[in-house]
């Protein structure tokens, strides 16, 4: 970068077209919901047969297409921004110095050097001090010798020269290290030349952002950071405060972070969390089909000859084999939990009544992976339910709970009496792997609880309706630990609560729930083993668990058997659950409680 290119240089049109791009992106992001929400679940509401099914293929690619687009032109929009941000930065150095150079009636020449004028007091022949031509210095240690050199020159424009050749240099050495990092990061922010949004696609976003990210950090530092304690409210008001802008960048360069803020709309989130979820889906693709290559199938079946007889058996499993699978399943299992994640964006429309629309709340592919979906948008939902699973809940295995709340939304949706639901899903934590080796420690509930009341609270902030939601948390076997904990060590920002299948809620009462008298409620199926092997590990102090009469949980009808059916469709365990979270607890069949139990000696107090 040279003094003429940066004097002429105009950042702001770079501004300008980075608008121009977060336009398209904005487009891009409105075609994909059109599709994607709207055209596609119309199709797949009225429309069946091969060329119905073959048409909403076409239209998923299409919305692929779109949401690339959305991606990328969102990539372009900030890294031009961000490169507008440094080159102004630059600019206004030199205009600084160009300005001080005029004022002070120096020369500057085109390689940026500043020449002087003769000056200063005159010797004793009527000679003033010689002019001379200072050359900028970016080299910490040499510009401070060559100020220092300056200083001790008879003509006090030396000093001068020196300091404006000096911002001068480190001007155009700002703008050349600007324009070394951006033209790469903008050159590489194109796409294959097809009409296939390929993993691999996917997995060079990934590596864009990142990118982009990494090279526009100083850019990003500038604009308002998200408040440090992630207090829902706190980042509310952090994302309001942001123009548009801003937002964009923020979602184009740190959609993690945008995603998983509790407090901010339930579109922006799933906006932000759908591009990592792309992204993760990309790269997982890529590193599975890599150790495909680096781990070839072995023959499933081998020979194996009875040494007895001399027989051949040519199909005896091979134990090599056996091993590649596990190890493959190992490495696919990531994607098992995003494609199930994407199963469930794809059923919207679908069923007697019609899934509403799916939200991602939150989403996090490392280690077990995190993942929190709502069936719904809760911000403008009149009942809310959210959903806790226990032991060996991961990412990898996240379909069997996505469907336990999209059938409690159904249950609740049949009763809600024209009101509006939403059930989720949430992962938020990581939950114990083994239900003998982690489950009877107590620090998988307590290390989650924080994170668990955060969204309630979220959720809370972010709704949007005339009223507060009625909202309903429902915990299975571990969930219901983590539940009891987040009640006991914070706020747990509910009106009803429900346990299946618990080993035990941290505490012994039900008063202890923070929800109102009687509004606690619970389920144990016959056949499930759970509550009393977690007895003395989360039962509390006295070893109380929601089962026992002395705890004073509402014990709800359970026709179910088993620790996992409590969400079987038609049951009387799931309609219980529906009405509940749809706000009629009293219509749902509950146990009559014994005589001495405190449920008993409230209704009889009532009654009097």
């Amino acid at each position: 970068m040279d003094l003429k290119t940066l004097k002429g240089l105009r950042p702001a049109e770079y501004a300008q077209a980075a608008a121009g791009y977060r336009r398209t992106s904005d487009l891009a992001g409105a075609a994909h919901d059109r599709v994607t929400s709207r055209i596609t679940v119309a199709m797949r509401t009225s429309l069946k047969g091969e060329a119905a099914t073959a048409a909403i293929r076409q239209l998923v690619g299409l919305g692929e297409n779109f949401h690339y687009v959305q991606t990328e032109c969102g990539l372009v929009a900030s890294a031009l921004d961000a490169f507008s941000y440094e080159m102004e930065a630059a600019k206004k150095k030199l205009d600084a110095a160009l300005a001080d150079a005029r004022a002070g009636g120096l020369t500057v020449h085109a390689d940026g050097s500043v020449g002087y004028p003769p000056g200063g007091e005159k010797d004793k022949d009527g000679k003033a001090p010689d002019g001379g031509t200072a050359t900028g210095l970016t080299d910490s240690t040499a510009s401070a010798v060559g100020r220092q050199a300056a200083g001790f020159d008879p003509n006090p424009k030396a000093r001068l020269a020196q300091d404006c050749a000096d911002a001068i240099a480190a001007a155009l050495k700002e703008a050349t290290e600007a324009d070394t990092k951006w033209a790469p990061k903008l050159l590489a922010l194109k796409a294959d030349d097809d009409l296939t949004v390929s993993d691999r696609d996917w997995a060079d976003a990934s590596s864009d952002t990142a990118g982009v990210r990494s090279a526009g950090k100083e850019y990003l530092d500038s604009l308002p950071q998200p408040p440090p304690k992630g207090d829902p409210k706190a980042n509310a008001e952090w994302w309001r405060s942001l123009d548009a802008d801003e937002r964009a960048t923020w979602t184009a360069l740190r959609p993690d972070t945008v995603g998983n803020l509790d407090g901010l709309p339930s579109t922006t989130r799933d906006e932000a969390n759908r591009m990592v979820l792309a992204e993760a889906r990309g790269s997982a693709q890529v590193a599975y089909e890599t150790w495909l290559g680096k781990h070839p199938e072995p023959p499933r079946y081998t020979e194996f000859t009875n040494p007895q007889t001399g027989e051949v058996n040519r199909r005896v499993q091979n134990p090599e084999w056996w091993k590649w699978e596990k190890e493959r399943r190992a490495a696919h299992k990531s994607i098992d939990g995003m494609d199930a994640i994407q199963r469930r964006f794809d059923r919207t429309g679908t069923g007697t009544r019609g899934l509403p629309q799916a939200y991602l709340l939150g989403f996090d592919a490392k280690g077990d992976g995190r993942a929190v979906i709502a069936n719904g948008n809760p911000d403008t939902a009149d009942h809310q339910s959210v959903y806790v699973p226990g032991t060996t809940a991961e990412l990898g295995k996240i379909e069997g709970d996505i469907n336990r709340a999209v059938n409690v939304w159904n249950a609740a949706d049949a009763k809600a009496s024209g009101k509006s639901v939403s059930s989720i899903t949430w992962l938020g934590y990581d939950a114990p792997d083994s239900v003998v080796k982690d489950a009877p420690f107590e620090h998988y509930a307590y290390d989650g609880a924080p994170a668990f009341n955060r969204f309630l609270d979220g959720l809370e902030t972010s709704h949007t309706g005339d009223a507060a939601a009625h909202r309903t948390v429902i915990g299975h076997s571990y969930g219901t630990t983590l539940v009891g904990a987040a009640a006991e060590t914070g706020r747990l920002n509910a009106d009803d609560v429900i346990f299946a299948g618990s080993p035990g809620v941290k505490v012994s009462d039900a008063e202890e729930m923070d929800v109102p008298k009687g509004h606690v409620w619970n389920e144990h199926a016959e056949g499930d083993v759970v509550p009393e092997l977690g007895r003395w590990g989360h039962g509390g102090d006295l070893g109380v668990i929601p089962s026992d009469d002395t705890f004073g949980a509402n014990q709800l009808i359970t026709d179910t058997t088993g620790h996992s059916g409590y969400w079987d469709e038609g049951s009387t365990s799931l309609l219980n659950q529906g009405l509940v979270v749809a706000g009629k607890g009293d219509e749902a069949e509950v146990k009559p409680p014994p005589p001495e139990s405190p449920l008993a000696r409230e209704e009889v107090r009532r009654a009097k």
